[in-house]
């Protein structure tokens, strides 16, 4: 299919100060001390206390993550050696953000942008360079980091910045002039002319708060426009919404795990042909432990960062959440909770039904010792 007209009106497009940050999370145990891993890591950023924009005051963060600054790397991206800087996130419900940030060549059309990104998206191999990364910072956190252990589920993320757009002539564009064909080429990697529908499905979530700053939001990606650099909000809320999916994905996908676990142990407690040699208290012990440290790191993990107020930035947050559809993950985890604490209280039933029993046993057999003795002390 042709490129529309619309596209080619966003190639007139020139792009100013362009750039790409990649993300990849790993959830890498329970729980980090930020106090400690700011003592123990090299140079770390303070702690951001909150957004930096005076409207940013609906988002409260009580343990805001450490940052640290890893240097640069070069990358090769299509045959060619590109910078990259990279730096890391560190978060107290234990998750570390890797980010490796890439400038595009400058004053590029919007065209040239959308090639240096689809070049990115699959080029680089983000799991070769941040792996070895991940390792080497865990040997440094490793006594801030309470039981550790790298999850195999991971989360990646791209975020495409520009400081400004502006026509070949040099008058300024307004970001919300971008078509959705224009954003799809970009954040959908999608060179073809989409349907209407597929725009409004795939394309619905863009925010802007004043005539200059911009976002657009994917699954995959999203696109960020802000003419001052250092504002970085944006990309703050939408690496915390990771961070948050990724615990989700984690602890849903451990209770995926424990469940047919938790079968198997029942089967072999029945199995036991005595119900008061039965080990229930292991098992409902078990079971009591993974329903606690499960909802307390879902709990501490949404609220992490709280929405007060419906401005600019709790709106790309919320956005956000309902695009990794952070309620499908808490509903499926809340609903696996519930079978676990359901067997629990009918194990636990049954427990003290055995215990009934056995109380029942020794009663009806000391009064078969009275009664004998009684019968037999006659004599």
């Amino acid at each position: 299919m042709g490129t529309s007209s619309k596209t080619r009106d966003a190639d007139r497009h020139t792009v100013v100060g362009g750039s790409a940050t990649l993300y990849r999370l790993y959830d890498v145990g329970y729980e980090i001390s930020l106090t400690r891993a700011s003592k123990l890591l090299p140079q770390p950023t303070p702690p951001q206390p909150r957004p930096r924009r005076g409207e940013a005051a609906a988002l409260v963060t009580p343990k805001p993550p450490l940052t640290v600054d890893l240097g640069s790397r070069m990358v090769q991206v299509d045959g060619a050696a590109l910078e990259a800087r990279m730096s890391a996130a560190v978060f107290d419900f234990g998750v570390v953000s890797l980010r490796l940030r890439l400038c595009a060549p400058p004053e590029l059309s919007w065209s040239d942008f959308v090639r240096f990104g689809a070049s990115l998206q699959g080029g680089i191999p983000l799991r070769a360079i941040c792996d070895p990364e991940l390792r080497q910072l865990l040997r440094a956190l490793a006594p801030a980091v309470e039981r550790q252990a790298i999850a195999p589920v991971t989360e990646d993320y791209m975020v495409f910045r520009l400081a400004s757009l502006r026509e070949a002539a040099g008058e300024p564009v307004t970001p919300p002039r971008l078509s959705s064909d224009a954003l799809a080429g970009l954040l959908l990697n999608e060179a073809r002319e989409l349907s209407g529908r597929a725009k409004r499905e795939l394309l619905p979530h863009r925010f802007a708060y004043t005539t200059h700053d911009y976002a657009a939001l994917t699954w995959e990606s999203a696109l960020v426009v802000e003419p001052d650099p250092e504002d970085q909000d944006v990309e703050y809320v939408l690496e915390f919404a990771n961070a948050q999916l990724l615990e989700l994905r984690v602890f849903d996908a451990v209770l995926d795990a424990e469940l047919p676990r938790m079968y198997v142990r029942i089967a072999q407690v029945r199995r036991t042909p005595f119900a008061l040699f039965r080990p229930y208290r292991s098992l409902l012990n078990q079971l009591q432990a993974l329903v606690a440290d499960t909802t307390e790191i879902v709990e501490r993990v949404e609220n992490a960062l709280k929405v007060t107020d419906d401005v600019y930035l709790a709106r790309v947050y919320s956005a956000a959440l309902q695009i990794f559809r952070g309620d499908a993950w808490r509903r499926g985890i809340d609903r696996k909770l519930g079978i676990i604490r359901d067997t629990y209280t009918m194990l636990n039933a049954e427990s003290q039904a055995a215990r009934g029993e056995v109380m029942e046993l020794a009663i009806i057999l000391l009064i078969i010792g009275e009664i004998l003795l009684t019968i037999f002390g006659r004599h």
